[in-house]
């Protein structure tokens, strides 16, 4: 990449940038080495390390910790009222809440590290397109009054069935390697899902009806995340539902959903790396390549944990060789 004039959008950072004045991180997007052949175990065992560590075991974590203190009693819940459902729903969306605002706010309102880091040269902003003529507040109205309320609802039911034995159950003390693996899993169920959810929403009859709302975001923040039709939300969070089939304990159920609440938020939060103070940063959890769906809407559909994109040919490395080659199938489907 050349580096384009520290002048030009007020882009001082020192990081090279293309001519339109984007960044690309230098870490390269590979495959899940799991499904490549002949197995290296060498490069499986460090994917295997990145993969637990830290971000999937911080939502092992939070799911563990959330069903021990923060989810009324099983007895409770043999009935729907009122009472508990306004519990997990109170308790759902102070973290959501939380998570986006934090993000949000040092990123992007206060620009504590700039554009260190960040993937566009450019800020969320105004535009008829979105709600209120703002693409924040929109982001806030879809995340908080659809994405919340329907992860609530999808947990409601299940923690519902759960307490009323309609479930396949399993008790950790009795099952826990099954638990465990279970629990580990749930995040590649996730990247398996999310892909094929969202290819069915790039049909052009769910584009147009529900996934349009989504894809108005093209410079994305914290709150882009869940910014959604509820059409989509519904189908966003049905990757809940596998545990109606397969036996497991209401923590895989809340990582699962949480997952899908939390990943979303970090993946979309426009930046590479979090700068804690000079010299120090941490990997933020955001998703460069699906940033680059969200620029070029026909690759990337999901991620590559299960890369289905790179079997299918549709998978995009932000290199102008795999731009191209975009470009090119756009044509074919589209025309000129």
């Amino acid at each position: 990449m050349a580096e384009i004039s520290a002048e030009r959008d007020g882009l001082v950072d020192g990081m090279p940038r293309d001519e339109r004045g984007y960044w690309k991180p230098d870490t390269e997007i590979a495959p899940n080495p799991v499904f490549v052949w002949p197995p290296n175990p060498r490069a499986i065992a460090t994917w295997v390390k990145d993969y637990i560590w830290p971000v999937n075991l911080m939502y092992m974590i939070v799911a563990t910790v959330t069903f021990m203190f923060l989810t009324p009693e099983m007895a409770r819940m043999k009935e729907f009222s009122a009472g508990w459902i306004a519990e997990v729903f109170i308790r759902n969306q102070v973290m959501l809440i939380a998570l986006a605002t934090v993000l949000h706010v040092r990123l992007w309102s206060n620009k504590a590290q700039g554009y260190q880091y960040k993937w566009s040269p450019t800020w969320m902003g105004k535009s008829k397109k979105f709600l209120w003529n703002d693409q924040v507040r929109d982001n806030v109205f879809w995340s908080v009054v659809s994405a919340g309320t329907i992860w609530t609802g999808f947990e409601a039911v299940m923690l519902w069935a759960y307490a009323n034995g309609i479930i396949p159950f399993v008790n950790p003390r009795e099952q826990p390697v099954w638990f465990l693996v279970i629990l580990v899993l749930v995040p590649l169920w996730r990247d398996f899902h999310f892909y094929w959810a969202h290819r069915l929403l790039h049909v052009k009859f769910f584009y147009k009806i529900a996934h349009h709302v989504h894809h108005r975001n093209i410079d994305i923040g914290p709150w882009s995340g869940l910014s959604m039709h509820p059409i989509e939300h519904l189908l966003y969070y049905t990757c809940m539902l596998i545990h109606w089939v397969v036996a497991s304990h209401p923590i895989h159920m809340m990582m699962n959903g949480q997952h899908a609440t939390f990943a979303a938020i970090l993946g979309h939060g426009g930046f590479d790396d979090f700068v804690i103070k000079d010299g120090v940063k941490v990997k933020s959890g955001a998703s460069y390549y699906h940033s680059l769906h969200h620029r070029y809407f026909e690759c990337n559909y999901g991620e590559m944990g299960m890369p289905f994109d790179y079997w299918f040919g549709t998978s995009h490395d932000g290199s102008p060789e795999a731009r191209e080659r975009m470009l090119a199938r756009k044509r074919e489907m589209h025309g000129s």
